[in-house]
C-alpha cells in the first residue's frame, strides 16, 4: 500500500491526495439512528432537569449491583 504522509519531522497530506480519498456516508436510516442518540446524549449533559435524574437512577443501579454482589459471598 502506498503511503500518502510525507516523512519529515510534520507529516502532511498533499490536496490531489485528499481529492481522491473516498468517505463511506452511512444510509440515512443510519445517520437518523445516530442523529437520535447524540440528541438524546445532549440532553442528559445539557439539561440538568433531565440529566440529573438519569445519573441519579444510574448510580442506583450500580449501587443495587455492587451491593449484590458484596453480600452475595
Amino acid at each position: 500500500m502506498e503511503t500518502l504522509v510525507a516523512r519529515g519531522s510534520i507529516p502532511a497530506i498533499n490536496k490531489a491526495d485528499i481529492d481522491n480519498f473516498l468517505l463511506p456516508i452511512p444510509p440515512l436510516e443510519e445517520q437518523e439512528r445516530i442523529v437520535g442518540i447524540l440528541d438524546r446524549f445532549d440532553v442528559l449533559c445539557n439539561d440538568i432537569a433531565a440529566g440529573l435524574p438519569a445519573e441519579i437512577e444510574a448510580r442506583r443501579k450500580q449501587y443495587e449491583y455492587y451491593r449484590e454482589k458484596l453480600l452475595s459471598f
